[in-house]
Formats: structure tokens, C-alpha cells, sequence
């Protein structure tokens, strides 16, 4: 969150949205009604990007590296790091799962 909108521990936006829709600043969230929820749902999904669409997005672009075969997008395929972090002694968490299925002993039934 940027600092222009959390001012000396105050989030100012949900103050707006909670005058814009006439809520008291003393309610609780659990006191809160459906249709008061679905009210701040909308207002939310109207003025910001929210969580869902973002990752939406992130995973299109991803995805768009990939099939224009950039650096990045074969980085993303291989699932090595993709910053120029060095990879020769370290990055064993993005290797980790591929070195999981390679070094898996195979199942033997007796």
C-alpha cells in the first residue's frame, strides 16, 4: 500500500468507502449486514484492482512470455529465476520441485 493512502495509521480508503456508503466508524465487521458487505464488495471492485484480476493478469503475462519464447518466458518454463539471480550454487527452491520428480526413487513391488 502506498503511503498516500495509510496516513499515520489511518487507511483512508476504507474511511472513504465507508462514508460513501454511510457506515459508522464503530461498527464491526461482523455486525455488518449482507447487503452491506456486497455494497463494499462493489464499491472496492469498482474503484481499485483486486486481488483475482491481478493474478489474472500476472498469469497472462506470463503466459505471453512463454509463447513468444522471450528469456523470461523460457526462465518461467524451466522454472529458474528469472532476475539475474545466480544460479550455479543457489535458487534450490525453484529447482526443488523438478529435482524432487528427477531423483525419486522408482516404486518397487514385492
Amino acid at each position: 500500500m502506498n503511503n498516500a493512502s495509510k496516513k499515520n495509521g489511518w487507511n483512508w480508503t476504507a474511511i472513504q468507502v465507508r462514508y460513501r456508503l454511510g457506515i459508522s466508524g464503530k461498527i464491526k465487521i461482523k455486525e455488518l449486514t449482507k447487503y452491506q458487505i456486497d455494497q463494499i464488495e462493489q464499491m472496492i471492485g469498482q474503484d481499485h484492482v483486486v486481488h483475482w484480476e491481478l493474478k489474472r493478469g500476472e498469469r497472462a503475462d506470463i503466459e505471453r512470455f512463454i509463447s513468444i519464447s522471450c528469456y523470461r518466458g523460457i526462465r518461467h518454463q524451466d522454472g529458474s529465476p528469472l532476475r539475474g539471480q545466480r544460479s550455479h550454487t543457489n535458487a534450490r527452491t525453484c529447482a526443488n520441485s523438478e529435482m524432487k520428480e528427477v531423483y525419486r526413487k522408482p516404486l518397487v513391488l514385492v
